[in-house]
């Protein structure tokens, strides 16, 4: 997993996995299982999944790079704690999918609770380190 600082201030979390290196043929398959853990964590709650693709796809000026067959995102909050009025402002989280043609680009913005940042972690690495059943 790859840690970066994208348009040099928002320090993002990437993780490609190549479609052999992993069990999850479709980008819906990623989607599924990063929704389950999600949903099976004591702090997290799941909100909406976005289909970041379709929606850019339909504007009349929306660009979409190419190489991204789909795009979709995560939306869902750790409300472990609420310590000031600010935090909102970065609440709540969501975790990007995108499908290229031999791989699947998963990325998150670090979140500023370490349970939080170290669950969705796990979550994608998970993704590369499961076997096929």
């Amino acid at each position: 997993m790859q840690q970066s600082l994208l348009q040099e201030k928002y320090p993002v979390f990437t993780l490609s996995i190549d479609k052999s290196e992993t069990p999850y043929a479709s980008i819906d398959a990623v989607v599924d299982y990063l929704r389950d853990c999600i949903r099976s964590h004591p702090y997290a709650t799941y909100i909406t999944t976005f289909d970041h693709y379709a929606h850019t796809k339909s504007l009349s000026e929306g660009q979409v790079a190419p190489e991204i067959l789909a795009a979709k995102n995560l939306v869902f909050c750790f409300g472990l704690t609420l310590p000031d009025p600010r935090m909102l402002a970065v609440r709540p989280r969501s975790i990007g999918v995108a499908e290229l043609a031999q791989q699947f680009v998963v990325s998150f913005l670090e979140a500023p609770m370490p349970v939080a940042n170290s669950a969705i972690e796990g979550w994608v690495r998970a993704l590369h380190e499961r076997q096929a059943a």
